[in-house]
């Protein structure tokens, strides 16, 4: 029983960490109030890339930077028509996902010539980070020490975000631009370019997210692999109101039962009941979110 609730922990932060780079992406468009969607396709994308350039250069690395460049042009995408074209932005993530979806369908089967998903020893992943002092501390250690560095980075830029955002001059202007963009005009602060920034800061951890999927949660790609994250990843967004910790904290209890749903499986449970597992789970949180906020309108 203890080794399968630490499995189930050590599981948690694991399943927690793509979710929690597309929320902090989106978290910046969100006080940019920009209504982006498009984190589903920029994650898809980035893991498709990340696979590629590890696959062909040999190098998770080449993957990683594969990953990114392909987030900038989605978010380069994105801005070009909400922001500069103005058009609607739900309709534009809209097509942005639908893009991504269908072009790495179509990539993964012209370039690879696979259907359904790419499994090579071609692969590498990202590397794993062994935390020696956690090592002697048992058995925190077996939880926290040995994933890929992008987990580590990841809960490092949740903290890092939550002073930037609350407590720096770049944080106050992206939350007036998103509170009233003709104030910041007034006060000489472009709001242009600070959606532009936002939009591309998006792009770029939605994409990290795409590489720890496809590089560090397990080394492949399979059509559809973002499975919805981007859109838990949306509604963490909302239910916090954009707070980086509390994203942190979300995205754990979305990672828990991710990763209880992994383990069901092997009760000769339906995988698609437990695939369902934790977008139940984020129904409900929905469903007490909402049920609370009535409450407080009373």
């Amino acid at each position: 029983m203890i080794d399968l609730t630490l499995h189930i922990l050590r599981a948690t932060l694991s399943s927690a960490t793509p979710v929690m780079l597309a929320a902090l992406g989106g978290m910046f468009t969100y006080y940019a109030n920009i209504f982006n969607i498009a984190m589903e396709g920029m994650m898809l994308t980035g893991a498709f890339f990340a696979v590629y350039g590890s696959y062909f250069f040999g190098d998770w690395a080449i993957g990683t930077l594969f990953a990114v460049l392909s987030g900038l042009l989605m978010a380069a995408l994105f801005a070009f028509f909400a922001i500069y074209l103005r058009c609607d932005e739900f309709i534009t993530g809209i097509g942005i996902n639908m893009l991504a979806l269908g072009w790495t369908t179509y990539a993964l089967r012209s370039t690879f010539n696979v259907k359904g998903a790419l499994i090579s020893a071609k692969i590498v992943p990202l590397p794993k980070w062994r935390v020696p002092i956690l090592d002697l501390f048992e058995p925190i250690g077996s939880i926290i020490s040995g994933h890929p560095f992008l987990l580590y980075l990841s809960f490092a830029i949740a903290v890092v975000l939550e002073i930037v955002i609350f407590n720096s001059r770049f944080g106050l202007h992206l939350r007036a631009t998103g509170e009233d963009p003709e104030a910041t005009k007034s006060a000489g602060i472009n709001p242009i370019k600070i959606k532009l920034l936002a939009t591309v800061l998006c792009g770029i951890l939605s994409s990290l997210a795409g590489v720890y999927l496809s590089l560090g949660y397990v080394a492949l790609f399979s059509e559809n692999m973002s499975n919805g994250r981007g859109w838990i990843s949306l509604a963490i967004i909302i239910l916090v109101k954009g707070r980086p910790i509390s994203i942190l904290g979300l995205s754990l209890i979305f990672g828990l039962f991710e990763s209880i749903g992994l383990i069901l499986q092997h009760y000769k449970l339906a995988p698609q009941f437990a695939a369902m597992t934790p977008y139940i789970a984020t129904l409900f949180v929905l469903y007490l979110y909402g049920k609370r906020k009535r409450k407080m309108e009373w």
